[in-house]
């Protein structure tokens, strides 16, 4: 990145936010106290990234910057006023203004000790990167950089203000965070901070599950997840944080086409990221409904996370076979349960836990289509096996080839090119992402003369099956199987 374009970046950032920071600033000095606008605001500022929410520091205590906001901001909330935060809604911009302070883990505690402070500089030194550590005083707009993090911005590394170890001991996220950073904006660690990560690897363990999943989410998230990851793996955090994931080094996949699944896994993941962004194009190209649930969002937490773990059942399935082959019988299953077990242990949601492990559970299922050929009735079991989740699972399918043969990586996505298009044409005879049987359960009721019980669930469960075999059988025809499925059961 050229210097003299993120200070263009920055003049031009700090011109359009100037009904935000001038008052702001103005009424701060006025009443005696100092206000910056300071960390990641200043920093992506000058990468010319978006800003969703403005980041102040300030000598006042929260008590102080409310009485200074109060009436000049749309709105004001003080649940952060413990830890000297308060935040605010100005022309629709967040804003959150903070003493400044420094804070502290105990060794054996999850939660900070947190002292405020009265210098801009003694604030600047505990925060957590150079990168982060710069600020613009207001209301002059002066650029305070006394730890050099525009020159690590420029030469895309990441530098902690002090020594890094010490950084790390103040808060142990810290390390999670320069593995985001390297995901996020493409920069790498430098050396020393690199040797403390791996040295402390084990004080993450005194971080809360809540917090540290925050982090893999920005992480999964950001332009390069894979570099990020490697990162955690490098360090020893992935055994902390993701076991099953740094577990996968050990491995030798089946096509002994990689050093190991833990590399293959990684160019899955890059694979996954281009093709999300492929596949989100063309169903906006298509005009496909905001509220389509098939619908993508760039980037896909959902998807980019099954392509991680989609391998991660293969250490528990390693068998050798006579003359040297190696296989993983079931580890799409035992990778679902792995992967929702990781997944609950960080404290994420039901549902992203559900289909990140439904992702893993179905991501071998394609393989064999191209030799053997599948019937329509098995082209509609996947439809409706996968849901709401085909279009992640067309990605983290055609993801999962990372053959070097390119006849063979040919032909999968030869064969995966017709499965979709079988889809499509299924989907547009018979409304293939709803399939239901041709009688619903009132209708089962009022034919077979039953009252609501778990019969009519086998009923509506066998019209299903015959729907699936057979595609559409019409009310008469599927009446007519009904009444002879009821004959035939035994009730």
């Amino acid at each position: 990145m050229d210097p003299q374009t993120a200070h263009a970046r920055l003049h031009d950032k700090l011109d359009d936010l100037e009904h935000i920071l001038g008052p702001l600033g103005k009424r701060f000095s006025a009443a005696g106290f100092e206000l910056a606008l300071v960390g990641g605001s200043v920093r992506d500022a000058l990468l010319g990234r978006p800003m969703p929410d403005l980041d102040f520091t300030t000598d006042a205590h929260p008590d102080d910057i409310l009485d200074l906001i109060s009436g000049w901001v749309d709105t004001h909330w003080d649940i952060g006023r413990e830890f000297g935060t308060i935040g605010a809604v100005k022309s629709g911009v967040q804003i959150e203004i903070t003493t400044y302070r420094a804070e502290a883990y105990e060794s054996d505690s999850r939660k900070p000790t947190v002292r405020f402070g009265t210098d801009l500089d003694a604030d600047l030194v505990r925060r957590d990167f150079t990168i982060g550590a710069m600020a613009i005083r207001l209301p002059s707009k002066t650029f305070v950089d006394p730890h050099q993090g525009f020159d690590d911005l420029i030469a895309g590394r990441i530098r902690t203000p002090g020594a890094a170890a010490d950084s790390f001991s103040d808060d142990p996220l810290r390390m999670m965070r320069a593995a985001r950073f390297t995901s996020q904006l493409g920069l790498d660690p430098a050396s020393e901070v690199e040797q403390a990560m791996t040295e402390m690897a084990d004080r993450i363990d005194i971080i809360s599950a809540e917090r540290v999943q925050v982090e893999l989410v920005k992480l999964m998230t950001g332009i390069d997840p894979a570099a990020g990851i490697d990162l955690l793996v490098r360090t020893g955090l992935a055994d902390h944080v993701v076991p099953e994931v740094a577990g996968l080094q050990l491995e030798t996949d089946e096509h002994h086409r990689h050093k190991d699944v833990y590399q293959h896994s990684l160019t899955v993941l890059r694979q996954a990221v281009e093709l999300e962004s492929k596949y989100a194009a063309a169903q906006e190209e298509a005009g496909m409904a905001d509220d389509d649930p098939q619908r993508l969002r760039v980037p896909d937490f959902v998807v980019r996370f099954a392509a991680l773990m989609h391998d991660v059942g293969k250490p528990a399935t390693r068998r050798f076979q006579p003359g040297g082959a190696v296989t993983f019988y079931h580890h799409d299953a035992v990778g679902a349960k792995l992967t929702a077990k990781r997944m609950k242990a960080l404290r994420f949601d039901k549902d992203t836990t559900k289909a990140v492990g439904r992702l893993v559970e179905l991501h071998l299922r394609f393989y064999g289509y191209g030799d053997a050929g599948w019937t329509d009735s098995a082209v509609r079991r996947y439809v409706t096996d996968a849901g709401p989740l085909l279009s992640r699972l067309h990605i983290l399918t055609r993801a999962d080839v990372t053959t070097r043969n390119k006849r063979k990586a040919d032909r999968l996505a030869f064969a995966y090119d017709d499965l979709e298009q079988r889809i499509e044409a299924l989907a547009k005879q018979e409304e293939l992402d709803s399939i239901r049987p041709d009688l619903d359960g009132k209708q089962i009721m009022e034919i077979l003369d039953i009252e609501p019980s778990p019969l009519v669930g086998k009923a509506y469960k066998h019209l299903l099956e015959l729907r699936m075999e057979h595609g559409p059988l019409g009310p008469e025809r599927a009446e007519a199987e009904l009444r002879t499925w009821w004959h035939q059961h035994d009730r």
